[in-house]
């Protein structure tokens, strides 16, 4: 039986912390919100969640060192801009040589960290954890999906080929097939950058547009994505892979997509800000917009979606016109 601690109780942790319990595993969730480990342990429902029956057998609690002492894995499962502060706060009950799996999706807008690269510089900090490795779990998986048991796949990525297999042992069951990945930086972009993409997606759902324009949207903005994460030092066998093209085609379409929906809200008339507010949820597209665009500019990338969602978002430009300047750009030949 292997002993995971989950740390955050949103809809990825708690659906992955009941697919591992269902499995077999001792699992043990933090959350910092009271009321929210209240609902979780009394109730054993997520609010957002629906039809999901979490087990009894899930230990809730609000100790960091009770969910990291003595564990296989701890997975990160906080929202992306929430990740140092937890990474700092648990580094004191995180033994050397322990096996973290992030499955947060987010770049660090200061520094322009991954979430591992975060993770693994609070954990360091004090050069008496030198032998912690940090694999990223990242694919098409909605939560909603994942916590209902539907067939699922998913990206197991480390460059250390020992712990990606190993967690590609513990995550793998009938219901969710996972894939090793040595290319962790690549995986991590993809994870990060696909959100914005399906920003676009969704203006151009709520300006009316078709199927048409979002297969435009999907096909150009994995080449943005891909082209910069080559720069990075990633793969573009990654970028077409499950991490990259998968996640992101589920995440363009799905109705389960918060960036999607934030997408649709804003192209409909609301302002960024009332989006976010009416999805109701974490949208890390938004979060993550500064940091590509620093990235883009910092490694001399052309990234026209992703700085045409940063004027939306970010600049108070109009959706209507930033399209019309999209479909204006000076001509190109694909490949460029």
């Amino acid at each position: 039986m292997y002993r995971i601690g989950v740390l955050g109780a949103g809809t990825w942790g708690i659906a992955l912390a009941r697919m591992l319990a269902v499995t077999g595993c001792d699992v043990t969730v933090w959350s910092a919100v009271e009321s929210e480990l209240e609902i979780l342990s009394e109730k054993h429902i997520h609010p957002n969640l629906k039809n999901c029956v979490i087990p009894e057998s899930i230990e809730f609690t609000n100790s960091l060192e009770k969910a990291c002492r003595d564990k296989d894995i701890i997975l990160f499962a906080v929202a992306s801009v929430y990740v140092r502060s937890t990474a700092k706060r648990a580094a004191g009950f995180i033994s050397d040589g322990q096996i973290i799996v992030d499955v947060a999706k987010g770049i660090e807008a200061d520094t322009l960290l991954t979430m591992s690269q975060v993770i693994e510089e609070e954990v360091r900090a004090d050069n008496k954890h030198n032998h912690v490795k940090v694999v990223v779990l990242s694919g098409p998986t909605h939560a909603e999906e994942v916590a209902l048991d539907l067939p699922t796949t998913i990206v197991s990525a480390c460059e250390d080929a020992d712990s990606a297999g190993f967690v590609q042992d513990v995550f793998m069951n009938t219901c969710m097939r996972v894939y090793t990945n040595s290319d962790k930086i690549g995986v991590e972009l993809c994870g990060a950058l696909k959100n914005i993409i399906a920003i676009a997606a969704g203006i151009s759902d709520g300006l009316g547009y078709g199927d048409n324009a979002k297969a435009a949207i999907i096909t150009r903005g994995i080449a943005e994505m891909s082209r910069l994460g080559n720069a990075m030092g990633g793969s573009y066998q990654t970028f077409a892979g499950l991490a990259g093209l998968g996640d992101l085609i589920v995440t363009a379409t799905s109705k389960h997509s918060r960036n999607n929906r934030a997408g649709y809200l804003i192209g409909s008339g609301l302002s960024p800000q009332k989006a976010v507010e009416k999805v109701g949820m974490v949208v890390e597209g938004i979060n993550a917009l500064h940091a590509a665009v620093a990235l883009a500019s910092r490694y001399d990338i052309e990234m026209p979606i992703v700085f045409a969602v940063d004027a939306v978002v970010n600049k108070n430009a109009s959706a209507l016109e930033t399209v019309n300047q999209l479909m204006t750009r000076e001509k190109k030949n694909e490949y460029q």
